[in-house]
């Protein structure tokens, strides 16, 4: 199964796809797209949608999952976030891809193992789950990547839950 995983964002999108392979996660490309802050935002929201459908495209994944968004003090950028995380979102929907989607909590358990765990944690652990070298740059790659590993460690419980209900 191949996963993507994306941090939404307007200025920075985290990509990163992964394969799951039995309990293994094995990274196979991840970097970020990014955008100019001086752009109307409407080209930056265009640009986003046409960089992840592309990928999309080149990488084909079978699964996408996606950070929820949380609210914090400061509403323009969570409208700009959530209209980025709009876009890409309809490029998954478009090519007919499930989406998961996993709150920063979430995430940090599924990947630490503790629910508050620190962003340096996570970023750690990921690297250590994929094998890397370093821990991938800018942060936004690195989340990108736990998201997509919190994914398939998800989508293992959610099957066996689903086989034995269905039984």
């Amino acid at each position: 199964m191949r996963i993507l995983g994306i941090d939404p964002g307007i200025a920075i999108v985290g990509f990163g796809f992964i394969d799951k392979q039995g309990s293994r996660c094995i990274p196979v490309q991840y970097g970020c797209i990014q955008t100019e802050k001086n752009t109307p935002e409407e080209e930056r929201l265009l640009h986003v949608y046409e960089a992840i459908g592309q990928l999309m495209d080149k990488y084909k994944p079978d699964a996408v999952a996606l950070e929820k968004l949380f609210f914090n003090r400061n509403v323009t950028t969570a409208m700009s976030v959530s209209q980025a995380r709009g876009v890409l979102v309809l490029a998954a929907i478009q090519r007919g891809l499930p989406i998961g989607e996993y709150t920063p909590m979430q995430v940090k358990q599924a990947i630490v193992g503790y629910g508050k765990a620190e962003k340096k944690q996570v970023q750690e652990m990921t690297k250590i789950f994929l094998k890397l070298q370093a821990v991938p740059k800018p942060d936004d790659v690195a989340d990108a990547l736990a998201i997509a590993i919190c994914h398939a460690h998800s989508s293992t419980l959610n099957s066996k839950i689903n086989e034995v209900l269905r039984s």
